[in-house]
C-alpha cells in the first residue's frame, strides 16, 4: 500500500505530500505469464491479483491450469524457484498435464525472467507515487492497467525484448 515514492513535477517550494496509512500491511499478489506461440509468434499475456493474500504453490498450480485452459499443444513454463513453484500441488499439475514442462531459472537471475519487465512496468511506470485508498482500489488500477499491456503487443514483445534469453 505505500507508494513507490518517484521524482515528479511541483510548483517551486510546493513539495508534494503522498499521504499514505503508516504500518499498514495490506498488498495485492500478482501472478502472470507472458506467451509465445512457436507458429505464429503470437503473444499473450494471462495474469491474476490475489487482494489481501500470498502466491502459495496452490494458487500457483490453478493459474498454470488457467492458463493451460488457454493454450494448445506443449507448454514450457520458465521460472524462478521460489517456494510457490514448489510442492504436491505443483506435483500434481505436472502429473495430469504431461504436455507441461516446468523449467527452473538459476537464483536470482530477474535479467532472464521476462515477467520480470512487466513487474518493473507497472512499478516503476505506471504505479510511483500512486496511494491507493484501499487494497481493493489498488486491485482496481492494476487491473485496469494489466488489461491496457495485455492489448499491447508492442508492450508484451518489449518484455521479451529486455530479457536476456534468446527468445525471438
Amino acid at each position: 500500500m505505500s507508494p513507490l515514492v518517484r521524482r515528479t513535477l511541483a510548483p517551486q517550494g510546493k513539495t508534494p505530500v503522498l499521504k499514505t496509512k503508516a504500518a499498514h500491511r495490506e498488498k495485492v499478489s500478482l501472478t502472470a505469464a507472458l506467451s509465445i506461440s512457436p507458429r505464429r509468434g503470437r503473444l499473450g499475456l494471462y495474469w491474476r491479483t490475489y487482494p489481501r493474500q500470498y502466491v502459495n504453490n496452490e494458487r500457483a498450480a490453478a493459474f498454470l491450469r488457467y492458463v493451460l485452459r488457454h493454450l494448445r499443444g506443449n507448454v514450457i513454463v520458465v521460472w524462478d524457484g521460489g517456494t510457490m513453484h514448489k510442492g504436491g500441488p505443483i506435483a500434481k499439475l505436472r502429473e495430469d498435464y504431461p504436455r507441461l514442462s516446468l523449467e527452473k531459472l538459476p537464483p536470482y537471475a530477474p535479467e532472464l525472467n521476462p515477467v520480470e519487465f512487466l513487474w518493473n512496468h507497472l512499478k516503476y511506470g505506471v504505479l510511483p507515487n500512486f496511494v491507493p485508498e484501499n487494497v481493493f482500489r489498488l486491485d482496481a488500477v492494476l487491473k485496469k492497467h494489466l488489461k491496457r499491456a495485455t492489448r499491447s503487443s508492442a508492450r508484451l514483445h518489449s518484455f521479451f525484448e529486455s530479457c536476456k534469453l534468446p527468445f525471438f
